[in-house]
């Protein structure tokens, strides 16, 4: 069985068939999803508990998990209110992280030192609530200035925790995955791992040790090819895996095991299949 580490479920995406599409996921062998809860905007975080809640001990379904935070973007909306939220959803049970929060210099968004606040703010709740961190960096142009200032971040406002987190849908060079690897933090591939001009980033992938790996989704963006362009959900993550165990020289299966065991470890929590 495989895992999904990073889905936008409660995405507007899935309101015509999010249980059917649920159920593909059971029947693909996905037996675990962590449903991200950012939402369109920080009033909607906690949306992703919500669905664990409506659909865990459904039977065919996978098991749900769900993280909680506010996005680069919308970090001009972390006031005091949003950040009480933030705490409040970290200490539910389904909450297993707080994420994904990070730096977008790529998107239109809140600016680089609003994002730079929201996510300290951010790193202090998920360290007060000893929950992992989920990590969106995305750059601009090629140059790696948001993953050189998320790591300065990083440094002085994580690293002492002693906790670890995850670099969600890693697009860098080997060089931020081995600081990412430094840090404890796990590689997670998505979709994009499968396209044709993807191949510096295959190379990356093929040097991740194997105890350092996740993989995901994204869903609904970043559908693994032959599906790219259509709306990815947590069942087309098996492909990712395909490729991933093709580079490793692994078969599907062992990356299944490896990448679950991974999770479980990262987490704190036997993810178990279905419910």
């Amino acid at each position: 069985m495989l895992i999904d580490s990073h889905a936008h479920l409660d995405s507007p995406r899935y309101e015509g068939d999010r249980a059917e599409m649920l159920k593909r996921a059971m029947e693909a062998g996905v037996g675990t999803v962590l449903s991200i809860g950012v939402g369109e905007n920080a009033t909607e975080m906690h949306q992703a508990r919500d669905l664990c809640r409506e659909f865990n001990g459904q039977p065919g379904m996978p098991r749900l998990y769900a993280s909680a935070g506010i996005y680069p973007h919308n970090t001009d909306e972390a006031d005091a209110a949003a950040l009480a939220k933030l705490d409040g959803l970290l200490a539910e049970p389904e909450v297993i992280a707080c994420g994904e929060i990070g730096l977008d210099y790529y998107h239109k968004g809140a600016d680089r030192e609003t994002q730079r606040k929201g996510l300290i703010a951010q790193l202090e709740i998920a360290a007060a609530r000893k929950r992992p961190i989920l990590i969106h960096c995305r750059d601009k142009d090629g140059a790696f200035e948001a993953w050189n200032d998320l790591f300065h971040t990083l440094d002085q406002h994580w690293r002492r925790t002693g906790l670890c987190g995850v670099m969600h849908c890693f697009g860098a060079e080997w060089e931020q995955a081995r600081r990412s690897l430094d840090l404890g933090f796990l590689i997670s591939f998505a979709g994009n791992l499968t396209y044709p001009k993807a191949q510096g980033l295959r190379d990356v992938a093929a040097q991740v040790p194997q105890d350092g790996l996740l993989v995901e989704t994204d869903a609904p963006w970043l559908a693994p090819m032959p599906n790219r362009g259509k709306r990815n959900e947590p069942a087309m993550v098996t492909e990712t895996a395909r490729v991933l165990a093709g580079l490793l020289g692994k078969t599907e299966e062992e990356i299944g095991q490896a990448t679950t065991k991974n999770f479980e470890r990262l987490f704190g929590l036997k993810a178990g299949v279905g419910n």
